[in-house]
């Protein structure tokens, strides 16, 4: 008797443990085809191809859904680049937003708004000029232009929104045109 409720016992197990594989791979699979989608996705809205920087994009929580906030990282950049955001500097950037289509209430905004609270880590940068100089080569010499002198003005207004005392002198500060020309350089 023993020796069969044993052998019932092994059968349980067995298939217990078929069960929780099998519920595995299938998790595994539910996840893997939507990192799929996921990219799919940001592929669409960013407009690019690259796997390698859509990996990136995705590590950095960026998906369809906030492709529209990377035009928003230079001026994120430039806006902290003394340390700290002002009102006036935030409002400058909140009002580029909603020009550029990302709403309150939606994930952008709140991934914007994240960036506006917490200084992004340095690789945001680094994976939106990657971004950049990914697009740049799709477009016209004159969409190219248009691309950085309307990114570029944004960027020196957000400068210029907190800059001076008392509405006197150079506006901008040292370390915001530093950022403002490193974004420069990456137009060639």
């Amino acid at each position: 008797m023993e020796k069969g409720s044993f052998s019932g016992r092994r059968s349980e197990l067995e298939e217990e443990f078929f069960r929780k594989r099998d519920a595995e791979l299938l998790q595994a699979l539910r996840e893997q085809t939507a990192s799929k989608k996921k990219k799919e996705a940001l592929a669409c809205a960013a407009g690019i191809d690259d796997e390698e920087l859509l990996d990136q994009l995705i590590e950095l929580e960026v998906c369809g859904e906030t492709a529209a906030a990377l035009s928003l990282i230079p001026l994120i950049v430039v806006a902290w680049a003394d340390g700290n955001i002002d009102d006036k500097e935030r409002n400058a950037i909140l009002t580029a937003a909603e020009s550029q289509g990302v709403e309150k209430d939606e994930p952008g905004h709140d991934m914007l708004e994240r960036w506006l609270t917490q200084k992004p880590e340095a690789k945001l940068l680094n994976v939106w000029k990657n971004y950049v100089g990914a697009l740049l080569p799709s477009l016209t010499p004159e969409a190219k232009d248009a691309l950085k002198t309307d990114l570029l003005g944004r960027a020196r207004s957000v400068a210029q929104a907190a800059g001076g005392i008392l509405g006197f002198g150079n506006k901008i500060s040292k370390s915001e045109q530093a950022a403002l020309d490193d974004l420069e350089r990456v137009f060639g």
